[in-house]
């Protein structure tokens, strides 16, 4: 069964390679994106993302949930954003949706967490 999985897996992962956005990087407005963002995923575990530095379509973040902090340089194309596992995307209303890869260590499962963050 877990071989029928990873071959369905990897199926997804080259068709998000063979389908890269065509649509150009813009300047975003670093308002809507500077701040912290906190929020709870599916899980009851609590994130936060800081978005810094916002130049052009480029910004700096870091990412903290549960005893993982990343930090990276980001661009941002289609009001979205990845640092490592992680997908943020900036909603109309003033929040954001994350979507957070997690693959087991034991079973190599991959189950994808979500969340809405909220500025603070």
């Amino acid at each position: 069964m877990g071989d029928i999985l990873s071959a369905i897996a990897a199926g997804y992962s080259q068709a998000a390679l063979l389908n890269p956005s065509r649509t150009p990087y813009k300047n975003v407005d670093p308002e809507a994106y500077q701040g912290t963002w906190s929020g709870t995923y599916s899980n009851t575990k609590k994130f936060a993302i800081t978005v810094s530095n916002v130049d052009g379509f480029r910004a700096q973040v870091k990412y903290q949930s549960e005893g993982t902090i990343k930090y990276q340089s980001v661009l941002i194309k289609d009001n979205s954003f990845r640092i490592g596992d992680t997908k943020f995307t900036l909603g109309s209303n003033g929040s954001a949706s994350i979507r957070t890869a997690v693959t087991d260590p034991v079973t190599s499962q991959v189950s994808l967490l979500t969340g809405t963050a909220k500025r603070s």
